[in-house]
């Protein structure tokens, strides 16, 4: 019985397979799918072949939150300043923030990573928003709010959406947008309001 050849990948190619199926067991079944066993089946690859590419689950889960935080901080930095040159809606920079933390599976792969004693799978993502703040402070001059005190609310604002937004919104009778809305809100006033201290 002859056995077909898996197609011969090179490492940066397996890599990316393997941190893309991550990304889609993240979405279909939650941050605990994400396993080097769930990951590599995916792939039809091997355990061990995932093992060399990130040495451990942590390293695999780590690895994906840096590509999920490198691809939304890339995003939201084009509508950050896409908002600025223009008189466009800061929502698009609210939707995408909340959608990564949400939808794209972010905030809750990074929750359950710190509860299960990961506290450092934070730091592709801090690195990746500071990347991002000091691109969008050096090249286009802030008021109002802090551009970093703006960052911290909006950030933490999607990523408590994201783990209590749903049931919070029902138990208090509000509608399911009402965070985003709060989020808008907040930064159009932080804009109007001119650079602190100026009222």
């Amino acid at each position: 019985m002859s056995i077909t050849p898996r197609k011969r990948l090179s490492p940066e190619e397996s890599r990316d397979a393997a941190l893309i199926a991550a990304s889609e067991l993240l979405l279909e079944s939650g941050p605990q799918a994400v396993t080097l066993k769930a990951v590599a089946a995916k792939i039809g690859r091997t355990h061990a072949n995932l093992l060399h590419h990130f040495g451990s689950a942590a390293g695999l889960q780590k690895a994906l939150v840096a590509s999920l935080a490198e691809t939304v901080t890339a995003q939201i930095g084009e509508a950050v300043l896409r908002a600025r040159e223009t008189d466009h809606d800061p929502r698009e920079v609210v939707d995408l923030t909340f959608d990564a933390f949400d939808k794209g599976g972010a905030g809750a792969l990074a929750s359950w990573m710190i509860l299960s004693g990961n506290n450092d799978v934070l730091d592709p993502i801090l690195e990746a928003i500071q990347k991002l703040v000091d691109l969008i402070g050096r090249e286009h001059p802030h008021e109002g709010m802090s551009l970093q005190e703006e960052t911290l609310h909006l950030v933490i604002m999607a990523l408590g959406d994201a783990l209590l937004g749903a049931p919070m919104a029902k138990a208090l009778g509000l509608p399911r947008e009402k965070a985003r809305e709060l989020a808008t809100n907040a930064m159009m006033a932080a804009h109007r309001n001119g650079p602190k201290g100026q009222g």
